[in-house]
């Protein structure tokens, strides 16, 4: 038990998914997860283990932002020895080639500042995905005839953005989309060499201006889940 995570020794699986709202880490565990227990409340971020295929898998909630989903991280690996990380969530388009509904695989995440910032002082480290994770994930993908695409994303530190010339030069460089947590999360997860990805849906779009209807969400976020949990077992 930590102060964020009150799991018992041994509640913890090694493959962990971090969705960033705990309901939908709740309704994923839920709807894809056999023999499902429920591991955490602490501050209401909610974790749930069970069982895919045979496959023990934890479910836990991360929050909004690097600096929660760098707590939940550290504490799973820290003191649970998680191996696999893989952030499942929304995040909003930047490129005229991605569309709602579309999975996104993050093969690298930019920002301009992460929890880690301190550390790395004037480097512009560049954090990476698992590699055998996103192969796999990107082969599960396209078997479920999923359209996808594979680059570079930006995770942000604000969500109301005041920035557009910089989300300009980001769409310029062919970042893919916009979200708040996958840097922080692939810079553990090289600095304590354990796997992780980030497996996003695109729900909104900053060029277009189109957004995925709350009654659409469940099935697309649904594609999402399965293909996380087939990169993490196949």
């Amino acid at each position: 038990m930590t102060i964020h995570i009150g799991a018992k020794p041994g509640e913890i699986a090694d493959t962990v998914l971090l969705p960033g709202d705990p309901y939908r880490a709740k309704w994923a565990a839920e709807t894809f997860l056999a023999d499902v227990k429920l591991v955490n409340e602490v501050r209401g971020m909610l974790g749930f283990t069970g069982t895919w295929n045979g496959h023990r898998v934890t479910i836990q909630g991360s929050g909004m932002g690097m600096p929660s989903l760098s707590i939940y991280v550290n504490e799973l690996i820290k003191d649970y020895d998680a191996k696999t990380l893989i952030r499942i969530g929304s995040c909003g388009g930047m490129q005229p080639q991605v569309g709602i509904r579309d999975v996104i695989l993050a093969s690298t995440s930019s920002t301009v500042s992460t929890p880690s910032t301190g550390i790395f002082k004037e480097l512009n480290f560049a954090p990476s995905a698992d590699f055998d994770l996103l192969h796999k994930a990107f082969h599960a993908a396209e078997a479920k005839g999923i359209k996808t695409h594979v680059g570079g994303i930006y995770s942000a530190d604000v969500f109301y953005d005041e920035r557009p010339d910089l989300n300009e030069q980001m769409t310029r460089h062919g970042i893919l989309a916009v979200e708040m947590e996958a840097a922080e999360l692939y810079n553990l997860a090289l600095r304590y060499n354990r796997r992780a990805l980030a497996v996003l849906t695109v729900s909104d779009h900053l060029q277009t201006g189109e957004a995925l209807p709350s009654e659409d969400r469940e099935k697309s976020f649904g594609d999402m889940v399965e293909i996380a949990l087939e990169a993490a077992f196949k």
